[in-house]
């Protein structure tokens, strides 16, 4: 069953009834849905199966920081779109995605309890991360959330954090790899290797007609992997095709912006436009300035031989 997403409680009482079916709730941002989210969702997902329960999530946008701290608000790794299919694909069958505006930061915990998951969503047991904070200023807490719980007839479930490698999963752990260009622990830590998004772009034709020909992508997800080559899969035209792909400022033209280029391996169509999607497998090199575009293109035709080198060891 797909995903269904409303927008407010409104909206979820229409769609599920009233009174309404239980439902087992998560709450949080989700950015990355990686392996700890994917933990709770899945529990999430077995204790509504338990029950005849809706497996249920309480999502926010835009992410609450952008209203209470937008200077030190984080980049996001995925969009809102990217974020419900991630959540959708575990098998979650409903989403109430809640705009976070200067209203609902005053609410009081008490309050988001009984509006939200009680008056809506009609939960029946509440799984959240230890570190877990509701309502105004964060007031409210693990501790409060259980005895309103016990009042209210709920119970409350903490999931432990999933540690990969010594390092406890969280969107920030991803976010500092990913920059960071180590795209082989971000991949770990998600489950998947991260991916960006968006529409092929139009470039200046120079590589085509004086390196290699590529498809460019423009994107509006907000983490970058690190400047440098990578061996990439792209999927594009419903077909996924391995690929080195460069990520920055193309220094030997000069280049003025970031640009994201990917040499699709045996790929010959010349498409301008349409969806793309890049997922970054791995690493091979810093990006430099060469003399000109043959010294340029000599090194592309390595990166791909590295590139192809790394997916014939991946495959085994």
């Amino acid at each position: 069953m797909a995903l269904t997403v409303v927008h407010s409680p409104e909206e979820w009482i229409a769609r599920f009834g009233n009174p309404r079916r239980r439902s087992v709730v998560t709450i949080g941002n989700f950015d990355g849905v990686h392996l700890g989210h994917q933990q709770i969702l899945h529990t999430v997902l077995d204790r509504a199966r338990r029950t005849d329960a809706l497996a249920a999530v309480l999502t926010f946008y835009p992410h609450p920081a952008r209203v209470l701290r937008p200077a030190e608000a984080p980049a996001l790794l995925e969009t809102l779109d990217q974020r419900l299919a991630a959540i959708g694909a575990t098998g979650i069958d409903a989403a109430l995605v809640t705009r976070f505006d200067g209203d609902l930061a005053n609410v009081a915990p008490e309050d988001f309890v009984r509006r939200y998951l009680l008056d809506t969503m009609g939960a029946q047991t509440i799984l959240v991360g230890g570190n877990f904070r509701f309502g105004h200023r964060g007031a409210g807490d693990i501790k409060l959330l259980g005895e309103l719980g016990q009042r209210s007839g709920f119970a409350v479930e903490i999931v432990p954090p999933v540690v990969e490698n010594g390092v406890v999963v969280s969107s920030t752990a991803i976010r500092t790899a990913i920059r960071d260009g180590h795209v082989e622990d971000a991949r770990r830590m998600l489950g998947h290797p991260y991916a960006l998004e968006g529409e092929i772009r139009t470039g200046t034709g120079q590589g085509r007609k004086l390196v290699v020909p590529t498809l460019n992508l423009a994107t509006d997800q907000e983490v970058l992997p690190k400047n440098g080559v990578y061996a990439t899969e792209v999927v594009v035209a419903g077909k996924t095709y391995r690929a080195a792909t460069n990520v920055g400022m193309r220094p030997t033209f000069d280049g003025a912006r970031i640009t994201i280029e990917s040499y699709l391996f045996d790929f010959s169509e010349n498409l301008t436009s349409g969806k793309l999607e890049v997922r970054f497998w791995q690493r091979l090199r810093d990006e430099r300035k060469f003399s000109g575009p043959a010294e340029l293109r000599e090194q592309v035709l390595k990166d791909i031989d590295q590139a192809k080198e790394y997916f014939q060891t991946a495959d085994g």
